[in-house]
This record gives C-alpha cells, structure tokens and sequence, in this order.
C-alpha cells in the first residue's frame, strides 16, 4: 500500500477542525441552544480522538466467470452482486472525472474529509426552508461503503448508512486516516468499483456492461457523466424506466456541466455531450446455470455448479462454498470442449425432440485427464413455471392421473450425471466389459474359450418365480437373443456379439463380487438403493448373477468414464468440470487439476480395450472379433481406431452404446426418466436410437484431431498358455473326447456333420484345429462321410441366426 506524503502542520490543522466541527455538529444534534459554546467544541475533540482509526476493509461481492476450455468462449456468470474490481488505468479518464465532477469537486485538494464543505452544510442546515445540504467527500463515502461491505451482522450495516451525527463523525475520522493510507488514486478506484449503479450493477465495470454493453475504459463524456450521476439515487434516476429517463437526462447534463466547472472539460465538449440522445442497453448480466450463454450448455453448467459445492476447499458448508462462488470473483476455465458439445447437442436433438419423453443423453470424458468435454440431452435447461405450466404430463401413468407433469421439455435435474434423487439407468450389455477386466486379472487370456449354450443353468439363486429362474428351480438361468446358442466363443468373439450365456458363467468363474469390484474402481458408482445393498459386500456381491448383463443403474457420465479409464491404460481419473481456477488475483488453484490414480494394470487395460474394439467394427492384430457385431458402423462413421459396446435391457426399456478413442471417451443412453417401466421400445441403429448420437459426438469431437491407435496387449494376456491340439480325425467321437481330455482340453461334440473323407458318425477333426488355450474348449467336427474335411482353422464360429439383439427371459442382451 502506497502512502501519500502530508505536510505535518497541514494534517495536524485538519484533525483539530474536524474534530471541533464535528463537536459541534453532534452537540447541535442534542443541543441547538448551545451548539457554539467552548464546552461543546471540547467534548467534540476529546470524542473525536477516541475514534477508531483503523478502517476494515473486506474484499466486496465480485462476479465469478464461466469459460469454455478454449478460455474465451462465455459459459456462464454467477453472482451475488453484478462486480468485477477494476484498475484504474480501465476506467476511462472521462468516467474518473465525471465522478469528482458529480460528488466530490475539492477530492484531490482536501486530505480526506472537505473543512469548508463540513462549515457550508453546517451553516446551510440551521437556516429554516434550506434544503439539506451534505458535506460527504468520495473518501467518507468509500469509508461507509467499505464498513457496510465489512458488516458481519445486520446491524452493523445499518448503523454504516444510518443519518445520525455519530455515523458522520465516525466517517470523517476514518476518512482522514485513509486518505494517510492511500493515494488519491487508490481511493478513487476503490470507490468506482464498490459504488452501486442500480439494475443489479455494482461497480463501474458492471454499470459500464449493463448500460452500454462497453468496459469501462471505452466510456465517453456523455456516458461516464450519466453513470456518475446515478449513485446518488440510482433507482430515481434509472434511466430504464419511463419515469427515472428524464430525471437520469436532467442529472447526467448537471454532472456534464460541473465536468466544465472543475475544468475537467471545455464548454464546447460539454455542448457536444448534452446535445448526444441517451441511449441505454439495459443489459443486465445473466446470472446462473439458467441464464448459460446456451441454454443446452446449461446442463454442464449445473453439473460444474455441483461440482463446486462438493469440493471442501470453498469451506465447511454448502453455504460458504456458494458464497465462495457466487461473490469470490473466480474465473474458472471449464472442460467443456465447445466443438464436443455443439457436436452432442445437435446429436441428441436430431434423434429425439425436446418433447419426446425418452432422453438421449450423452456424455464425453476425455480418457488420462477424467475432464468431462460435453453433456447433451434433448431437453431445454430451464425450470418448468408452476404458474404457467408447459411441461407435458409424466409418462408414468400413476403420476399423470395425479396431474404431476414430467421432465419434458424443460428441466434442471441432473439426468446425465446423477444426484437429487437420479440413480440412473440400466445400460445393459455394456457392463460385460467388467467381466472381461474381472478375468483377465483372473490371468483369464482373451483367448479363453467357452461353449455358450442356448440357455445357461447357473449357480446364483434368485425367487424360483422369476421369468429368469430355470423353469422349476430357483436357479438363475440366461439366455441367449432369440434363444440360440453362442457355440464356442473367445472374449473377443463373445464381446462382439455379446453373447449373455459366455458372460455369465464367466463371471460365476471369476467370482461376481471381482466383477463388481471392477467396475467400482472403473467408475461405476452404485447409486440406486437395491445396487448399493448388493455391492456393500462380498457376500452380497458373489449372488449378483445378472450383474454382468447390466441390471444395475449408472448415469452415461460414470459410464463413459469407465471405459475411459480403458482407453488410459488402466489409469482411473475422478471426473471433473474444470480445468483452470483462478482466483481475483490471478492465482490458480491446485483444486483444477486432474485427480488420477492407477487401478488396472497397463496389460489388463489394453486387453480389455481390445476386446472392445469388435462390437464397433474395429480390429487390431491381435483381435479375432469373430463375424457378429453389435455396433460395426461405428468404425466407418468416426474414421479413426474406435472401441465401445452396445446395450439394451430386458423389453428394450433402456438402450446404451459406448464409443471411444484415445482422446474422448463417449457414452450414450436413451430412457425415460419419468417412468422407468416405460412401455416405449428404446432404439439402437435407428436414426431416431441411442447409437447415432453417440457416433456422431465422437465424430464431430474429433474433427481435426489426431488419429491415435490403441496399443495391443501382449501375447501372454491375448493367447494365454498355448498347447497343441492332438489329432482326432478319423477316429470314434469317444475316442476324440478321450484324447482331448486326456490333453487338457474341454471337448464338446458339433451338432451340426459336415463333409468328409471319414466314416460317418466319426470325429472329422477340431475346430480350431492347430493349438488354443491350455483348459479351453475343442470343438469335435462330426463326419457325415462322403467328401472331404471342412474347414478348421480355428476361427470360433458363430452359429447361424445368432445375431446380437435382444435378450431371453428377462436379462439384457446386446
């Protein structure tokens, strides 16, 4: 803090007056009879004397900024009171001297409190019909606007503005002191930037953004003499309504000439300035996640204001932590990527209106960082008026004959991240994928194979009741889409055509609770009541049978950072809306920066992704993706090395696909929040389904972006313990099982004969027929005699009609 230098005498002259001055003025208060006497004047100083001297000052409400992570694109302000503190090098000099020329003429004469304007009130206040008259300087008046904004209690902040002679006293001893403490300069920008300019601006950076829609520093004469003339009574004299505009014209032509007065302007300037129409923007700030520069952005700008009052290092409580935002001045640049979220928000409205009531919903996480680059669902980010109601109805019928209106079009709820009563949605045969993390961690290899029956008979119980038991049992049994068998299918094969009676009996091998296990550090987070009690425990979590199909609720932020944590090489990162806070002063926070840590091995990680990249049409050289996939065009529409998974829920109540690069994971989900036993059919590859918002988001993301290949895993993880396959042709069936067994392997016999220069009836061959996975299944190849061998080259097969859809009995497939 800079001080200012004073002559000794001069400031020693200025204390004994002012405080025989205000001696007088407090005994004329109590005492008009004896308002001159010597007694008077003594009381007077010795009071004055004991004032404080010392002026706290706390840092006034600022306005905090919302930025897009390109660092210029606006997302949004929040604010208690419209200001943002200013230098004075940013105010326009017209503005610095319309502001004396309003309030304070004498301001850089006087050292902090006006001796001749303190006598001329006096005098002028005593005669009878003489209008009050005040005798306030711009430093008094910074001094009452610093201890109101310095109040911790409602009272005090009345006793800063009450009009007693004790509040005037007390302002002249402290403004003596701040005018010791700071240059004129300093005063007279901290005054600029606290002053209230009504419509909701406080300070002349706001006043100058809501009036004329300009900084500060671009105000003209008739402009910063309007502005100046306002903060004497800025509601009488606002210019935005019919009333205030000719009084607000009167007040700016008095400042403009008092700006001649003080030598500040020439008369010609002053001509020229009056003679200019008043024209005013009444622009006021938007305030709020409501008011987002666009409004589909809105639901970003929610799940970043949840984000905020989550984080303790804003306070202890809620309510200090939005205080901390909405008066600390922050400018926080955000992780939404505008090209990702312009991307999503066109997907999601060209599949599904804002009235429909299924949401599409999508969210990006960028893999290794957990920033989350876009939300996107097809509703309006507003809330519904309860007065003037223009929500649809709830889709839930027991809600609609109650008269409850429902989430469409317009709504504020957290549908895609989660929180205020949101669990989430089934995502069905996405979450097959931790099954796959569970065994390869198992030391399971990718090649690990299994004979997927039409139905599976498992080890979980569930109520002997349920269209999911085997019929006269209480033992869970899955099945496949259109009640096939898989045949014989790797992790890679299976995964493509999502194969429910592979997944399950390997997740009742790896242990259910692994599977879950697994997806907690991926990022699942079990929100709903009924998934919270089966995850709580091991013991709970080993009799999840239908966990790996996807019954439990997530939100598509928790699953597109799930497979993000994929796509990182095993590296999970909390999911976060920002990536640079910064507070007033410029100083950046630790708080934004990416909260990472490894939970799946490298190897483990990659495998897993190269599993993932079958359904979606993509290859690597290790893969052997087989010829079903649930999701091919992914591949051809992104145009870059994709992987991802699609899903869907018993009835096609819920429809799902993950589709991810190097550099944006995304997720999509179609539901309907309102009724979760929907009767509407969710769609998949439909223009008007789940999958073409997803693909579409990713494609736009990643216009002009690098096309970064996936690593492959390594070959112990991918093939696993490798053995020969003895030879079995032309020998008995038994004969085929036996040696095969006695190698180690698990032999099942083909229903279906082919061609071949055995005896019929006789083992034709292996499929595959060269060397597979030490324990894994060889399928004998039976001879129907009469040609020769088919083919075996150990290519798992997929039996004609199995085709990825919809599930059997009750459980998700696809």
């Amino acid at each position: 803090m800079r001080k200012r230098d004073h002559n000794v005498l001069t400031n020693a002259a200025s204390l004994l007056v002012c405080g025989l001055l205000a001696g007088v003025v407090v005994a004329a208060a109590a005492f008009p009879a004896v308002a001159m006497s010597g007694l008077a004047a003594k009381a007077g100083a010795e009071t004055f004397g004991a004032l404080p001297t010392e002026l706290t000052v706390a840092r006034a409400p600022q306005i905090s900024y919302l930025m897009a992570s390109d660092g210029k694109t606006p997302l949004a302000t929040m604010y208690d009171e419209n200001r943002r503190d200013v230098k004075l090098p940013d105010i326009s000099p017209a503005m610095q001297k319309a502001i004396i020329a309003a309030e304070d003429h004498d301001f850089y004469k006087h050292n902090g409190v006006d001796i001749n304007g303190v006598a001329r009130a006096f005098v002028n206040n005593q005669s009878e019909g003489a209008g009050r008259q005040g005798a306030s300087t711009l430093t008094m008046q910074y001094v009452r606007l610093a201890i109101a904004y310095s109040a911790t209690h409602p009272a005090d902040v009345v006793a800063a503005t009450e009009d007693t002679s004790a509040r005037k006293l007390r302002e002249m001893r402290l403004a003596l002191q701040v005018d010791k403490e700071f240059s004129k300069d300093e005063i007279l920008t901290r005054y600029l930037n606290l002053a209230s300019f009504g419509n909701g601006a406080y300070g002349i950076y706001a006043a100058s953004q809501v009036y004329f829609g300009k900084p500060p520093s671009k105000l003209k004469i008739e402009e910063a003499a309007l502005l100046a003339g306002m903060v004497k009574a800025p509601t009488t004299n606002d210019p935005t309504t019919e009333a205030g505009y000719p009084l607000a014209l009167e007040r700016r032509n008095y400042v403009i000439q008092n700006m001649v007065d003080i030598k500040a302007i020439t008369q010609q300037e002053a001509d020229a300035a009056k003679a200019t129409k008043l024209v005013v923007k009444d622009k006021r700030t938007p305030n709020g996640c409501v008011a987002a520069n666009v409004n589909e952005w809105g639901f970003f700008c929610d799940y970043f204001y949840r984000w905020w009052m989550d984080q303790e290092t804003f306070g202890s409580t809620t309510y200090d932590r939005e205080r901390r935002l909405k008066s600390g001045g922050y400018t926080v640049v955000t992780s939404l990527d505008v090209q990702a979220q312009r991307g999503a928000d066109k997907a999601v409205r060209k599949a599904k209106s804002v009235n429909s009531k299924e949401a599409a919903m999508v969210a990006v996480v960028e893999p290794g960082s957990g920033r989350v680059r876009a939300l996107a669902v097809n509703r309006q980010f507003k809330l519904d008026d309860p007065k003037n109601p223009k929500n649809k109805l709830s889709s839930d019928p027991a809600k609609s004959r109650k008269g409850i209106r429902g989430n469409y079009p317009a709504t504020v709820n957290p549908l895609l991240t989660g929180g205020n009563g949101i669990t989430g949605y089934q995502a069905g045969s996405t979450f097959k994928i931790f099954s796959i993390l569970a065994a390869l961690e198992k030391g399971i290899p990718l090649s690990y194979t299994i004979n997927a029956p039409q139905q599976f008979k498992s080890e979980y119980i569930i109520d002997s009741s349920s269209p999911a038991a085997c019929k006269g049992t209480h033992f869970y049994c899955p099945t496949n889409s259109g009640l096939k068998a898989g045949g014989v299918q790797n992790m890679w094969s299976a995964f493509s055509a999502s194969i429910n009676t592979y997944f399950v009996p390997l997740q009742q091998q790896v242990g259910a609770e692994n599977v879950v296990d697994a997806a907690r550090r991926a990022g699942i987070q079990f929100r709903a009541s009924n998934d919270a009690k089966f995850a709580a425990t091991k013991d709970a979590a080993h009799q999840w049978g239908a966990f790996t199909l996807g019954v439990s609720s997530t939100t598509p932020l928790d699953l597109a950072n799930a497979y993000a944590t994929l796509a990182a090489d095993g590296k999970y990162c909390e999911p976060i809306p920002v990536q640079e806070i910064r507070d007033p002063e410029g100083n950046k926070l630790d708080i934004a920066n990416p909260r990472c840590e490894k939970r799946f091995s490298t190897e483990v990680a990659r495998a897993a992704v190269d599993a993932a990249r079958c359904p979606v049409g993509d290859n690597s050289s290790t893969s052997k993706c087989g010829g079903s996939r649930t999701a091919r065009v992914v591949k051809g529409i992104v145009d870059a090395p994709v992987a991802g998974k699609s899903g869907t829920t018993d009835s096609e109540k819920t429809a799902a696909l993950v589709a991810m690069t190097k550099q944006y994971s995304v997720a999509g989900i179609m539901a309907d929040p309102d009724w979760p036993q929907t009767n509407v059919k969710m769609k998949h590859a439909e223009k008007d389904g789940i999958n073409p918002p997803v693909y579409e988001t990713l494609r736009d993301a990643m216009k002009g972006k690098d096309r970064v290949q996936f690593t492959p895993p390594g070959q112990k993880i991918s093939e696993g313990d490798q053995r020969s396959i003895p030879d079995v042709k032309c020998v008995s069936v038994e004969q085929a099982k036996s040696r095969l067994k006695g190698a180690g392997f698990e032999p099942v016999v083909s229903s279906t004969k082919v061609p071949s220069s055995c005896k019929a009836g006789d083992a034709a061959g292996t499929s595959p027929d060269g060397r597979t996975i030490k324990g894994g299944v060889v399928t004998i190849q039976v001879s129907s005699g009469g040609g020769t061998p088919g083919n075996t080259d150990g290519t798992p097969g997929n039996p004609p009609g199995n085709q990825p859809g919809r599930p059997g009995n009750g459980r998700p497939n696809g």
